[in-house]
């Protein structure tokens, strides 16, 4: 299967750590795809992050994210790829447990098909039980 996504990239080089998180933290809750942040060296031996944000390509979601990032970041200019890419059919299931609901998302395509348990269901879980994320993944992994 595949889509085509806008990637919005810029540089910035003066923002604190917490600054950027925030700004990532509030991008991925407005929706965006993905938000990564990569450390970079730019111009005279600078340090700086490389702001990575995926959206849709659809114009009134790329202007929204446009905004967004420009109202969370320092940055004063952001560039815009559009990328098409190869992806995975995407079903998230909810199974009954009797630690509460457990999401679990499904792929398939390409002759590949796997699982994943959402990790907010396995931190809640493990939170609940006082033990590990690996011991609450085995746990749900025994019910199915």
């Amino acid at each position: 299967m595949k889509d085509r996504i806008c990637e919005f990239e810029c540089n910035i080089d003066d923002m604190t750590a917490e600054e950027l998180a925030f700004a990532a933290e509030r991008l991925m809750e407005e929706g965006a795809r993905d938000v990564t942040l990569a450390p970079m060296e730019m111009k005279k031996g600078r340090p700086a992050t490389l702001l990575t944000v995926m959206c849709a390509n659809e114009e009134a979601e790329k202007e929204r994210f446009i905004g967004l990032i420009f109202k969370y970041t320092t940055t004063i200019g952001i560039r815009e790829l559009i990328s098409e890419r190869n992806i995975l059919e995407r079903v998230e299931k909810t199974l009954d447990t009797p630690y509460g609901p457990v999401r679990v998302k499904v792929v398939s395509g390409y002759g590949v098909k796997r699982s994943k348990i959402e990790y907010e269901d396995l931190a809640r879980i493990a939170k609940a039980q006082d033990i590990s994320i690996a011991e609450a993944r085995k746990l749900v992994l025994e019910l199915i």
